[in-house]
């Protein structure tokens, strides 16, 4: 009997122990759960509505950034065969919270195709142009930025960087950000690759086509191919570039 009692309580602890490192197992392999994040997001540009859910515009993995259960797509509407029209919209919980379409309406070919959120109150579009026409652009939001306009000629395609109020989508400010032909001064192509933020100053990396400007807005003097890796580094409101640098220019 004495034997038979022991053996039952060497099966129960032997149990308990199993079910005991059953849990610590399930408790060790169990994934923490974490707010979706994503800052920064550069690439193709996609059309989509303003009437167009979340979950069909997340489809075409255009340009997008998310904080938790709110999310920015960047992208443009296509008004004609050769004009688009840029627009940036924000979901909550897959709510749309509002649509912009009307930060230029001209006949510019342009498009959205990168964001920055810091999750917070700064947010960055990047949009891009490929001429000033006549009527509403970014040139409305620009006045005493680094630069101010598109500058001379037409055609290439630059950059338009803008500081944007995340609970409603107004700019507040922006530049054009582009090259210069060293001999003509005309507008040459840029196209931004990314973008940082340090609570202070706005990173952007780019490609640039001969050739880069420099930080007082002039040429460099460059070597070499383009187009060049490019490096500004603008204040927050986009008034002053302290650093401009590109390979092989300077």
């Amino acid at each position: 009997m004495n034997y038979s009692r022991k053996l039952q309580k060497y099966f129960a602890c032997f149990s308990l122990s199993v079910v005991l490192a059953s849990d610590l197992l399930l408790t060790q392999k169990a994934p923490p759960v974490l707010a979706q994040i994503a800052n920064s997001s550069i690439g193709n540009a996609v059309t989509f509505t303003c009437g167009d859910s979340e979950a069909t515009i997340k489809a075409k993995n255009g340009p997008r950034v998310v904080s938790g259960t709110t999310s920015f797509y960047i992208g443009y509407r296509q008004v004609s065969s050769n004009n688009k029209n840029p627009r940036t919209i924000r979901f909550n919980n897959g709510i749309k919270a509002w649509c912009r379409d009307d930060y230029e309406t001209t006949g510019d070919d342009g498009t959205g195709y990168g964001l920055y959120w810091d999750g917070g109150n700064v947010l960055y579009g990047v949009y891009s142009s490929t001429g000033s026409q006549t009527g509403n652009d970014f040139r409305r939001f620009a006045t005493g930025r680094w630069l101010s306009s598109y500058g001379s000629g037409g055609g290439p395609k630059v950059a338009v960087i803008a500081r944007i109020n995340p609970a409603n989508g107004e700019v507040y400010y922006a530049t054009f950000l582009s090259a210069k032909k060293a001999d003509d001064g005309k507008t040459n192509s840029l196209v931004v690759n990314a973008l940082s933020w340090n609570g202070t100053n706005l990173t952007v990396q780019a490609k640039s086509w001969w050739t880069p400007r420099r930080a007082n807005t002039n040429s460099m003097n460059c070597s070499g191919s383009s187009p060049y890796q490019y490096t500004v580094i603008f204040t927050g409101d986009l008034t002053t570039v302290n650093s401009a640098s590109a390979n092989t220019c300077s």
